[in-house]
């Protein structure tokens, strides 16, 4: 039997997250979408990891970011569930249900192959980050040249657990 199931670069960058969010005493939250919990799974293959690991939520739907992290209809009315404005607020959102959580991470994005289109072509991905007691969370969009859907999966994964180092 494996180790892992999961693919050698996001179990070694997994492996380092907890280790140094468990160093610095840092726990973790997660609201992922196009991710599907992959990043909350690569962290819990992780011995250990239930010292660093709070919660996580997998909001796929429109209405899991909207009840279950408070998400205004209003921004995905206006900026789309592929959004900076969305991945902002699935941060905040997490990070106050989760009043043991210091850091919180945001996936959504567009991993195909349908569903793209000229302004947010398959595989494009927004990400945010927020730090409890911090003034600047930060966000970005990533377009990702892979367009499998698992290779952008895979990327915004990657990208997801690179956020969360302290």
């Amino acid at each position: 039997m494996p180790d892992t199931v999961l693919p050698k670069q996001i179990a070694d960058l997994a492996e380092r997250v907890v280790a140094e969010n468990a160093a610095a005493g840092r726990k973790i939250v997660l609201a992922e979408s196009c991710t599907g919990g992959l990043v909350a799974a690569a962290l819990t293959e992780v011995p250990g990891s239930s010292a660093v690991l709070e919660r996580g939520y997998v909001t796929y739907s429109n209405a899991a970011k909207i009840g279950d992290l408070g998400v205004s209809h209003d921004i995905i009315d206006a900026f789309g569930a592929v959004s900076v404005a969305c991945v902002y607020a699935m941060a905040q959102g997490a990070l106050e249900r989760s009043e043991a959580a210091d850091v919180a991470v945001a996936i959504s994005g567009i991993a195909g192959p349908d569903g793209g289109t000229a302004t947010k072509p398959v595989g494009t991905v927004v990400f945010a980050r927020m730090v409890r007691g911090e003034d600047q969370p930060t966000a970005e969009e990533r377009l990702f040249d892979e367009h499998t859907r698992a290779g952008v999966r895979y990327q915004a994964t990657l990208c997801a657990l690179e956020l969360l180092l302290p």
